[in-house]
C-alpha cells in the first residue's frame, strides 16, 4: 500500500486509534477508582455535568449569531 492510501483524510480519526484511546480512558479510570474514595466519583460527575451545560451554552450562543445573521 501507499503511505498515501494509509494517511487518513481530513478530520476522520482511524478506528484503532478510537479504540487505543478508549483503552486507555478504562485504563486510567481504574487507576483514579484505586486511588480516590467512592465519595470523589459524585463530586466528578457534577462537575463534568457542569462543563457539559457550559459547552451546551456556548453552543447555543453560536447559533443564535448564526439565527440573528440569517435574518438580516
Amino acid at each position: 500500500m501507499t503511505e498515501e492510501a494509509n494517511t487518513p483524510k481530513h478530520g476522520t480519526i482511524p478506528q484503532d486509534a478510537k479504540d487505543h484511546f478508549g483503552r486507555a480512558k478504562e485504563e486510567f479510570k481504574q487507576g483514579l477508582d484505586a486511588m480516590f474514595p467512592p465519595e470523589i466519583k459524585v463530586h466528578h460527575q457534577a462537575a463534568q455535568k457542569e462543563v457539559l451545560k457550559g459547552l451546551r451554552s456556548l453552543i447555543d450562543t453560536a447559533l443564535d449569531k448564526f439565527d440573528e445573521e440569517d435574518g438580516e
